[in-house]
């Protein structure tokens, strides 16, 4: 993340500018089936409109694609993605394009934003 700060103030952006779309902390159980890897369970950690982060204890190749099913506040979610990052036992999957779910998804990150918005809020002043 220091780096992260480094590069994006060196560069004149912000972090959120950093990334294509903000990230919301999410915690929902995710299945990744993986073609090398077979079928995995994880936790998931954040979402964005382009992709979500999870936690997992067995390997999966970068640069594959996998099927993600997973629960969002408005029903099951299954979705292709891209394994693009990791960082010990936290991956980082691009979603693939689906128009129909993306919206489903942009849709759940406006609420996530508004309830953690909400949320900071409310701590700061209670």
């Amino acid at each position: 993340m220091e780096a992260e700060n480094q590069f994006a103030a060196s560069s004149g952006r912000t972090v959120a500018d950093a990334r294509r779309q903000p990230r919301f902390k999410m915690e929902a159980d995710i299945t990744i089936n993986s073609r090398t890897s077979g079928v995995l369970k994880g936790r998931t950690v954040d979402i964005s409109e382009s992709g979500i982060a999870a936690m997992l204890t067995i390997e999966v190749p970068l640069r594959q694609m996998v099927e993600l099913n997973f629960t969002l506040p408005s029903g099951p979610v299954t979705i292709l993605a891209m394994v693009r990052q990791r960082n010990a036992f936290r991956y980082g999957c691009e979603f693939a394009d689906s128009a129909s779910l993306h919206l489903v998804i942009r849709r759940t990150c406006r609420d996530l934003a508004i309830e953690q918005r909400l949320s900071r809020r409310n701590r700061r002043v209670g």
